[in-house]
């Protein structure tokens, strides 16, 4: 390292010793750290000093839509609930990658526009072929 390297990062004190400057556009996130940090449990607390705590079976009971729960909460589902909800998540990511490149569509140019349509066409034959697999059949 040379010494116009050393001086940029070093900053002097008033003793002579050198130490490292802290970088100056941290400081704001820093005291918005510390300002939630102690918010937090501060509202968390004055909250359960002021709310009232009278629990009763009535209002301890799982609430659905107004009607009276009938069987236990851990029933089971078939896997084809779960295949669709990870498909939907996956189709559903992949279609956000499409919002940033239509803010930037006029810089990427025909470049852009032919990674686009690859991708799409790779998305489109994915779906073709889970709903041929089945997979989107709710049955």
């Amino acid at each position: 390292m040379n010494a116009v390297a050393i001086g940029a990062t070093m900053a002097c004190c008033a003793h002579g010793e050198a130490r490292l400057a802290m970088p100056q556009n941290y400081v704001p996130i820093f005291i918005f750290i510390a300002i939630v940090g102690s918010l937090l449990p501060i509202t968390l607390l004055l909250a359960k000093l002021v709310r009232p705590s009278n629990p009763s079976k009535t209002k301890l009971m799982p609430y659905e839509c107004g009607i009276d729960p009938i069987d236990s909460a851990r029933g089971r589902y078939t896997v084809r609930y779960y295949i669709i909800a990870i498909l939907f998540v996956v189709f559903d990511v992949e279609t956000i990658f499409l919002f940033p490149w239509a803010v930037r569509f006029k810089a990427f140019g025909l470049f852009g526009l032919l990674e686009m349509l690859i991708f799409l066409a790779i998305l489109v034959v994915g779906y073709i072929w889970v709903w041929r697999k089945g997979a989107l059949e709710w049955v």
